[in-house]
């Protein structure tokens, strides 16, 4: 049979052969080890059976796709390794923190340095063994009842809504449990994680694809940390620690009180937002909101200025947009295009200009850019404002310094807003807060921009690496932080994206990328009746129907 191995040629082999064993081949002329493959379009785990004709494309540990693999295999890893240090506890996966994830063990005794020792002592001592990870199929109502036996209710609430009549279940030396999404073959793999007691839990350090065989150095973000100790009590108070929670309550015709206390905790958040800039309205005359896409930004900064004029204050807004240089001078990225998410694209020099003399008192013609003649416009009405008239900006670039390096900062009141999801599938999977994210943006694309799924998805990486260079290095410099996830979202969300992602097919680049969201859709029961949810609700900035967005 003939094998067209993607970068290298085509490979004549005398019979069927594993992934796995294909792999070893060409191993040395990568960066890192192989941890699955595109076979015909399709990915495979590395002990799939090429046994014809094929075209395969191998994923190492610096794709996106491997470095998912091989960071929930590990996660599987340090569950065994929990397990068998203290076999009556359980395992919370709760979110990425500071380059890896927070987790808790949960037991009788309180969690300490030693505990976390002898936890990672374990999982070097099952690498070290290179014990296979099996993969079997297991009849759903069979793997309900081992699950109910070992005491994993959570997931039992989610198995309980599967459609298929067989799920896969992942062994390591008598452990098993069930993950969305693929493993590598054995855990000899996994040779690089560190664990770091992180009261009252513990942070999986792990690896990121830029740099896939050394553990990501550790940085603090205390903030982020407390937004995230936030939605726990949100989710708490809402009684939907998971997907199957929010199942048994969507089906038991309860989904109009969730959206209902869900919105209201928001609304209490922004509410308590404005009062803290209301407080300091003598001082505070510059509030930048930032985030990454489709965080709901617009939606949000539109509700602060309502709960601000509540609290007797008359805000403006100026876009940030309109400070864009013009086309003819904004840098060009890697691509050889304008790079318009470049800090400098925008005149700095004349925004910090006019801020300044807004803040004294002072008229300014405030321009207006035209993205049709790439070029800025300045119209004859002057702006002035009152102390009564804090500025609100929003854009990518809000919490970097350099934005607004002019303006002391005392004056300035910094917001991050971003889709912190704060429930999982179950207590080992958790919700990636960018395919969350992804969803509300290819839903919100295809009814505001007439773009299909497979164009927000083939431009997506470029999106979430502009978020990593202009907005994420700067999260911690926020005075305050919003998450702007709703519990209910996605169960809203399915009915609008699925339709948009059958669309793409198999001999699309972007179809892995459908078929995961398509399967990660699978395990929500929709919510179809949407009366309960507000017309001021961030959700309805994606599904339509807000009263603030056109």
């Amino acid at each position: 049979m003939n094998v067209n191995i993607k970068g290298f040629g085509v490979s004549t082999l005398d019979g069927p052969i594993s992934l796995q064993e294909l792999g070893k081949r060409y191993e040395k002329d990568f960066a890192s080890p192989i941890v699955a493959a595109i076979v015909d379009g399709s990915l495979r785990e590395l002990t799939y059976v090429v046994d014809g004709d094929s075209n395969v494309e191998f994923l190492d540990m610096s794709s996106e796709i491997g470095m998912k693999i091989y960071i929930r295999s590990l996660i599987f890893l340090f569950v065994k390794a929990c397990y068998d240090v203290f076999p009556d506890c359980k395992v919370h996966v709760e979110h990425s923190l500071g380059d890896g994830l927070y987790c808790e063990v949960v037991r009788k005794e309180p969690l300490s340095e030693d505990d976390v020792e002898s936890i990672e002592k374990r999982m070097r001592q099952l690498v070290e063994r290179d014990i296979p990870i099996q993969k079997y199929k297991m009849p759903l109502k069979e793997a309900i009842a081992m699950f109910k036996e070992s005491g994993m209710e959570d997931k039992v609430r989610v198995l309980k809504y599967r459609k298929s009549d067989f799920i896969n279940i992942y062994e390591i030396d008598g452990t098993k449990d069930y993950f969305y999404g693929y493993l590598v073959p054995s855990t000899g793999y996994l040779k690089w994680f560190g664990l770091k007691f992180y009261l009252p839990g513990i942070i999986l350090q792990h690896p990121n694809k830029s740099n896939p065989t050394h553990i990501a150095e550790y940085h603090e973000q205390p903030k982020l940390a407390s937004i995230f100790r936030e939605s726990d009590r949100w989710a708490h108070i809402l009684g939907v620690p998971d997907v199957g929670a929010l199942n048994e309550l969507i089906t038991s015709g309860k989904s109009g009180e969730i959206i209902r206390v869900a919105e209201a905790l928001h609304e209490k958040k922004i509410a308590q937002i404005a009062d803290t800039i209301a407080n300091e309205k003598e001082r505070l005359r510059i509030i930048l909101i930032a985030g990454p896409s489709s965080s709901g930004k617009t939606t949000f900064a539109q509700r602060l200025i309502v709960q601000l004029r509540v609290n007797g204050l008359r805000p403006i807004s100026i876009s940030l947009d309109d400070y864009f240089l013009d086309r003819d001078k904004t840098p060009l990225g890697d691509d050889g295009k304008p790079d318009f998410e470049a800090l400098e694209a925008i005149d700095l020099r004349l925004f910090n200009q006019q801020l300044a003399q807004l803040i004294q008192g002072k008229e300014v013609i405030v321009p207006r850019y035209n993205f049709h003649t790439g070029k800025r416009e300045y119209p004859d009405i002057p702006t002035k404002i009152e102390k009564d008239q804090p500025i609100i900006i929003e854009g990518i670039h809000g919490l970097n310094e350099r934005l607004t390096a002019s303006i002391p900062k005392e004056n300035k009141f910094k917001i991050y807003v971003s889709a912190l999801t704060q429930l999982g599938i179950d207590n080992h999977n958790r919700i990636s807060t960018t395919d969350t994210r992804l969803l509300r943006r290819l839903v919100r694309d295809s009814w505001q921009r007439s773009t299909d799924a497979k164009t927000t998805i083939s431009v997506w990486p470029k999106v979430l690496k502009g978020a990593q260079a202009n907005i994420f290095p700067y999260q911690e410099e926020a005075d305050v932080m919003f998450n702007s996830a709703l519990v209910y979202e996605i169960a809203v969300i399915k009915k609008y994206a699925e339709p948009l992602l059958k669309q793409i097919t198999p001999q699309d680049p972007e179809y892995i990328k459908a078929k995961h969201l398509l399967k990660f859709l699978e395990y929500f029961e929709p919510i179809e009746d949407e009366r309960d949810i507000p017309l001021t609700s961030i959700i309805r900035e994606f599904i339509g129907g807000s009263c603030f967005c056109a």
